[in-house]
């Protein structure tokens, strides 16, 4: 009603256009800083030491039906390029219906850092009770959480561990790419969004702003998750809800460019209706949950106004659009949003071109997710190409988030979760084919 009555009041008054026209001017100067932060350099990976002084590392995976992928994971997560005796794998079997307890125990004989936890049927908590439940049993220091169709390079906890140096860093995120890159041109879009995702988080957060978690890939300091009270399981997105709850306890958020944690991409547009519907809904139940001290300015002015500015263009924009265009159609007006709106797509073009750039230049093996030449990447020209399409791809938020928005404002909050599929190897060879 707020949005849709604002949206009414701002077309009914003369000043409403030069309202938006200099809100969009000052997000605009943000988003300008925010551009042109420059990247400090990381920190070099962990050498051979002693192992003793190393961190321990207590990596978590929660896992149900997921027989296709699990012994693959454990596999690369037992195979890092650290000392076994400073880092512990557990494996939670979320009651799983299918092969996946058969083939963990099958591993559990071979791995000797695997640690296998089986919940009940009936257990509570989706996802984040997994982990809450497993957490008092784990050692670490350092906590990491990965999705159960996640592939990593074996030099992984060597290149994230050093950021935590930093004794305000409370959690990392890797940085998320596809694996099952094909023609599939849903693929492709998430291939773009994700390079953008990348872009435009490392530089909030090198400009104070807030850095978000992901789930898949995602480090947390284990006195930063004590403080916060773990995870919260009254959440969909359980990684969107610990970001806001870190920041308010004055722990930042890092991220890193390479290296990076593959995970399937959704091949069909359902699935994708899904997965982004959860992701909306996690997100902006985050800012219902957490509204006052969000409004108490508990993050500190560059935070708040940081998360101001991306809150609006990608929760408010989106449900405002259907009452603007409603009333530009009926009215034969100009839309009241298409400065604002401009501004999202111009983002959008910048980030996923300057993304994909830099993401080539981190990792030349990592210039195969584009699906480009080797040496594309180099000409501006293919690389804006590549951004249109992903920028097209992303107008499917607009739907998602409007539906959302309606949803989450006529019926009491739901945790329904709908699991994305995981097929392993195998679909990857044949989307491929």
């Amino acid at each position: 009603m707020a949005i849709w009555s604002g949206t009414f009041a701002l077309h009914s008054f003369a000043w409403g256009a030069w309202f938006v026209l200099g809100l969009t001017t000052l997000m605009g100067v943000h988003v300008v800083r925010v551009l042109l932060a420059r990247p400090l350099p990381l920190p070099k990976p962990l050498e051979d030491s002693n192992p003793e002084d190393l961190p321990f590392v207590s990596i978590m995976v929660a896992a149900k039906n997921e027989e296709a992928v699990i012994g693959r994971l454990v596999q690369t997560l037992c195979h890092l390029d650290y000392p076994d005796s400073r880092y512990e794998l557990w494996i939670i079997d979320d009651s799983s219906s299918d092969r996946t307890p058969t083939v963990l125990a099958q591993l559990s004989q071979e791995y000797e850092q695997l640690r296998v936890f089986h919940r009940p049927l009936g257990a509570g908590g989706g996802k984040s009770g997994a982990l809450n439940q497993v957490l008092p049993l784990t050692k670490g220091e350092i906590i990491a959480v990965f999705d159960a169709d996640a592939q990593v390079t074996p030099d992984l906890l060597r290149r994230v561990l050093p950021i935590f140096e930093r004794p305000e860093v409370g959690a990392v995120q890797v940085r998320k790419q596809i694996a099952n890159v094909c023609s599939n041109l849903w693929i492709q879009g998430q291939v773009a969004e994700m390079a953008l995702d990348a872009f435009w988080q490392q530089q909030r957060i090198l400009m104070g702003g807030i850095g978000e978690l992901r789930g898949n890939g995602q480090f947390v300091r284990r006195a930063a998750l004590d403080q916060c009270g773990g995870w919260n399981e009254a959440t969909i997105t359980d990684d969107l809800d610990l970001t806001i709850r870190l920041h308010l306890n004055d722990w930042d958020i890092d991220s890193t460019t390479y290296p990076a944690v593959e995970e399937e991409g959704v091949t069909r547009a359902i699935a994708l209706w899904h997965q982004r519907n959860r992701w909306a809904e996690g997100g902006y139940q985050r800012y219902l949950d957490y509204y006052q001290p969000l409004l108490q300015n508990r993050l500190g002015a560059r935070k708040t106004i940081d998360m101001f500015v991306f809150w609006v263009l990608q929760y408010v924009l989106p449900s405002a659009t259907i009452p603007d265009t409603l009333i530009a159609v009926l009215r034969h007006q100009p839309m009241l949003y298409a400065p604002l709106a401009s501004l999202s797509v111009a983002m959008s073009l910048v980030g996923m071109t300057l993304g994909l750039r830099k993401i080539r230049r981190a990792d030349p093996a990592i210039a195969a997710q584009t699906s480009l030449p080797t040496n594309a990447l180099r000409f501006p020209l293919l690389s804006l190409m590549r951004a249109a399409y992903g920028t097209v791809y992303m107008l499917h938020w607009l739907p998602v988030v409007a539906s959302t928005t309606a949803r989450m404002s006529i019926r009491p909050k739901r945790l329904k979760w709908v699991k994305t599929v995981h097929f392993g190897a195998n679909h990857e060879k044949s989307t491929n084919g």
